[in-house]
């Protein structure tokens, strides 16, 4: 732990304050800063959220596939870097599209978020541009209010797209508006399916599952919603979710990210592994185990 606050706090002028930073409207937990006030241990969670759950897992279960993707806390800084706007590094809401033909034409590399109604997909994305707040990412309490597909640029490095909702309250044209861009997408190097972590997998989920097993590119199966249960169900859950994952999916990376976008555990691993997987940062560990995340 006093490695990760002196690593921070490195990256700090003296006489800087973090508000000047970020912005005086930002979430106190939108950066690593404001999660090294906290106790160690809830740091490590924040961090690391697999950990807090390690304690609770029978010593049979094998943790290897749960960490897979584990960088350092320098790693992490540098992806928080690339989730701070600045005059030369535009990070925006970019256009919506509800055809193939209206998304827009991108060259930098892309990562789309699909999920059930509800599950979370928006609320995950404000929290991800929290250091930047005024990007506009609309959130509602209404099941399927994403009815287009919604693109976010991170300067030119990235773009991270917003997919309407499956299942109840999807928009009628969903499987003729998301499968196409799967199929095509050419600089989409990653799709990220999310599952709600207080109730586990759904029938809908499955469906979406097979659908990007039809496709065949690569996709990492999103735990949402983890602050919103206990650790025995949140287990249950995650481990029917790991027995899909091994015994039903070939193109699945074989980790499930956990994230609560509430209490932003999570939050700073997620950053970092679109960093890492659209090549806007060079990880500092680069062992064969973190080096699968790309695979």
């Amino acid at each position: 732990m006093f490695c990760l606050r002196l690593c921070l706090r490195l990256r700090l002028l003296p006489g800087t304050r973090v508000s000047d930073v970020y912005g005086h409207s930002a979430h106190k937990l939108a950066s690593l800063h404001g999660a090294t006030k906290l106790p160690p241990n809830k740091t490590q969670n924040l961090l690391y959220p697999f950990s807090g759950l390690e304690a609770y897992l029978d010593r049979s279960v094998d943790r290897t596939p749960f960490q897979l993707f584990h960088p350092s806390v320098e790693d992490m800084v540098n992806a928080e870097k690339l989730f701070n706007a600045s005059p030369t590094h535009k990070i925006d809401y970019y256009v919506s599209a509800e055809r193939m033909d209206h998304v827009p034409a991108l060259r930098q590399p892309e990562v789309c978020f699909i999920g059930r109604s509800n599950v979370g997909k928006s609320s995950l994305i404000k929290a991800l541009f929290s250091l930047t707040p005024e990007v506009e990412v609309r959130v509602s309490k209404t099941p399927g209010h994403t009815k287009k597909m919604n693109f976010f640029k991170v300067g030119r490095a990235f773009t991270i797209v917003d997919m309407p909702g499956y299942g109840h309250r999807a928009p009628k044209d969903f499987v003729d508006m998301v499968e196409p861009y799967l199929y095509t997408r050419k600089n989409l190097v990653r799709t990220f399916l999310l599952v709600d972590g207080s109730i586990g997998v759904q029938k809908a989920d499955l469906i979406a599952l097979e659908m990007c097993e039809d496709i065949r590119r690569p996709y990492v199966m999103l735990v949402t919603k983890i602050d919103k249960c206990g650790h025995g169900t949140l287990l249950t859950n995650l481990l029917s979710l790991q027995e899909v994952v091994k015994t039903r999916t070939s193109c699945c990376f074989p980790q499930p990210l956990l994230v609560s976008s509430l209490q932003f555990l999570g939050i700073y691993l997620l950053r970092c592994f679109i960093c890492h997987l659209t090549g806007s940062i060079r990880l500092t560990d680069t062992s064969q185990i973190r080096a699968e995340a790309s695979d």
